[in-house]
């Protein structure tokens, strides 16, 4: 759709779009099998992660739906062991949630 022209913006080689490849879930499955790790938005394809036990990073916005549990703060999930969750403090303030992705990368690369 109309978002996905943003890519077009970004620098080049730094991010690899392949939905015109996605068949069908089967596809999404494998793709997702590949990295070490999944950072995602709300979507299907963090629980497609969540669901094969793949780690995923959740992204999710301050009004958050009830599945995330969010009066509890909590970071992590019921429903999928291998997920963390990265909550916006401040409504729009998406910057704060990249920063501590981006620390947190940081972090886990360090240590190989």
């Amino acid at each position: 759709g109309p978002a996905a022209k943003q890519l077009e913006d970004a620098p080049s080689g730094r991010i690899l779009d392949v939905a015109d490849r996605l068949r069908d879930w089967q596809d999404t499955a494998d793709l997702v099998a590949g990295p070490d790790l999944v950072i995602s938005i709300d979507s299907a394809v963090a629980h497609l992660a969540g669901a094969l036990g793949k780690p995923v990073w959740l992204l999710d916005r301050f009004d958050s739906e009830w599945r995330w549990l969010p009066g509890q703060n909590r970071t992590d999930s019921p429903w999928y062991p291998s997920m963390r969750i990265f909550r916006q403090v401040t409504p729009g303030d998406w910057q704060a949630v990249i920063d501590a992705v981006r620390r947190e990368l940081a972090a886990l690369a360090s240590t190989g």
